[in-house]
């Protein structure tokens, strides 16, 4: 079976919790194509979960009116995903990667978004500028075809 290299899609979209589930099944369709296992398929579904409602949730601060970007690139095997959002941006990204902290501890947030996105993925860049929103970056090499697909 050939194997689509190098393919990207990408997706905008309101800032509305509704469209949280929508963006983690569009991502997931669009990898399918490489056959992952049923274990890489969830910890891709569940990122994006977490990057997309700490968007919606932390950036925009529940306004709708919010546009979340995700880009999807394949390569090989591995899989690129940017969720991009224009909203508040995070002050202390240190501090926001701390598992259990919060900024919204009314809302009964777990605090543990990034360390979920840690854990799963094999690299997180989390990018953020106060005033001009924030940038995550997750690779994940896909083990599936690891072997199949070396020079």
């Amino acid at each position: 079976m050939n194997r689509i290299h190098n393919n990207f899609m990408e997706l905008r979209f309101a800032s509305r919790s509704e469209n949280e589930s929508f963006a983690r099944v569009a991502v997931a369709s669009f990898i399918s194509q490489l056959d992952p296992t049923m274990e890489e398929l969830t910890d891709i579904k569940t990122v994006v979960s977490e990057a997309v409602t700490n968007a919606i949730i932390h950036g925009y601060e529940g306004r709708e009116d919010g546009i979340i970007t995700i880009r999807t690139e394949i390569e090989g095997s591995k899989v690129s995903i940017v969720i991009e959002d224009r909203g508040v941006g995070i002050t202390d990204i240190h501090q926001a990667r701390q598992p259990l902290y919060t900024s919204k501890p009314e809302l009964e947030r777990s605090g543990m978004g990034f360390t979920i996105m840690e854990n799963f993925m094999d690299e997180v860049e989390i990018l953020s500028r106060p005033g001009y929103g924030t940038t995550v970056r997750l690779v994940k090499q896909l083990k599936t075809h690891h072997q199949t697909m070396s020079n």
